[in-house]
């Protein structure tokens, strides 16, 4: 081979291999090109799926939320009612448990009037027994002016009541205790009996007719709890009051002084509730009424009344 021969075959290969690098330049750009394209491309799905993955966790959490809320919303509502029952049951627990402590102590018999202290609350309940009712405070004294809570009209038909007694037109005093005590008796009966009209109108028709006789206090009493039984605290309110003014000695003056504070606590008389309720268990110390005061007290306190 010739010195130009040679030349000219260095010359190919060259101009080949330039050639060839040019050629596999533009093929190596493209691929660093769609490598990163791929990356990001990558990298946004990556952070497009972490961010719906989020947003779905985000949501699952607050509907769990709202779903404890609404369990928390449907036991407190459970409790309100249960509270509500609770609160009725007390109410209809107290005549009842005051029925059965009547009956136990009155089979023992009629016990003396009691002075005022801590002695007349266990004994104070036992004219519940129909059938032989206690004997009240002889020595109570009430005016027939004292009968005004009963409206003219029924006053006025309180005759039918008391004809059958021969000493009807004698003084109080002076009447047929026969009639007297079976006057009291039908005035409870129909307390007992879930009557509180009825009954209203007969221990008022009995105050009337017997202002000075032995179980006028106690008719009072009666009266007043007529009223409370059917949520009228405010004539309650008074009629205890008036137990407690004219017959402060009577063996129902405890059971009165604590449903006066009664009274007053379901009409938010929440000063006059707690200083009445504070009375009735520095008057009578450890006794039933004693201990239903401190219970109301703390119902106060935690109802944050005080």
């Amino acid at each position: 081979m010739s010195v130009g021969d040679t030349g000219y075959s260095k010359c190919l290969a060259a101009a080949v291999l330039v050639t060839a690098a040019a050629l596999a330049a533009p093929a190596s750009a493209q691929q660093r090109l769609s490598l990163s394209e791929r990356l990001e491309r990558l990298e946004q799905q990556a952070s497009g799926r972490g961010g719906a993955q989020g947003s779905i966790e985000l949501v699952n959490q607050i509907q769990a939320l709202q779903s404890q809320v609404q369990v928390l919303q449907g036991q407190i509502e459970e409790l309100r009612h249960q509270l509500s029952e609770a609160q009725g049951r007390a109410k209809d627990q107290y005549i009842d448990l005051d029925s059965r402590i009547g009956r136990i102590e009155g089979r023992s018999g009629p016990a003396a009037a009691p002075a005022a202290g801590p002695g007349p609350v266990d004994q104070g309940l036992q004219d519940i027994e129909l059938g032989t009712p206690p004997q009240g405070d002889t020595n109570s004294s009430l005016t027939p002016g004292d009968a005004q809570l009963a409206p003219p009209d029924e006053a006025g038909n309180a005759a039918p009541l008391a004809s059958d007694s021969p000493g009807a037109d004698l003084p109080p005093d002076a009447a047929d205790p026969e009639a007297e005590k079976r006057a009291y008796d039908e005035a409870f009966s129909a307390l007992k009996d879930g009557r509180y009209a009825e009954s209203a109108r007969r221990f008022q028709t009995f105050i009337a007719e017997y202002p000075n006789g032995d179980l006028t206090g106690n008719a009072y009493y009666w009266l007043g709890e007529s009223y409370y039984v059917t949520q009228n605290y405010r004539v309650a309110l008074e009629t205890f009051n008036t137990l407690l003014s004219r017959f402060p000695q009577n063996q129902k003056a405890p059971d009165a002084l604590l449903k006066t504070g009664y009274c007053q606590y379901e009409l938010k008389q929440w000063d006059a509730a707690e200083a009445t309720l504070n009375s009735v268990v520095e008057t009578y110390p450890n006794t039933t009424v004693a201990r239903l005061a401190q219970g109301r007290l703390r119902a106060l306190k935690l109802e944050n009344r005080r």
